[in-house]
């Protein structure tokens, strides 16, 4: 139930803004389609060192290509 609820706020909220990748949680990195548990965790500890200001970011995360970034950037409108 709680995964469910996640899941609807999580859409909720993309559909009204953009993500804040230097905050959102784990649980909620991996509701982004293309984001599984290593990639959402590479962004945790990513940003534990470095600001997160746009998708384009993630690229310079290991395993986050163009092609990924492109697909994170359509399904969060940001």
């Amino acid at each position: 139930m709680k995964k469910i609820f996640l899941g609807l706020l999580l859409s909720f909220v993309m559909l009204f803004a953009a993500i804040d990748f230097n905050k959102v949680s784990k649980q909620e990195l991996m509701n982004i389609k293309g984001i599984g548990e290593k990639k959402a965790q590479s962004i945790i500890d990513y940003r534990k060192k470095n600001k997160i200001n746009s998708v384009d970011d993630l690229q310079k995360i290991k395993g986050f290509g163009e092609k990924l970034v492109n697909k994170i950037k359509k399904s969060t409108k940001s």
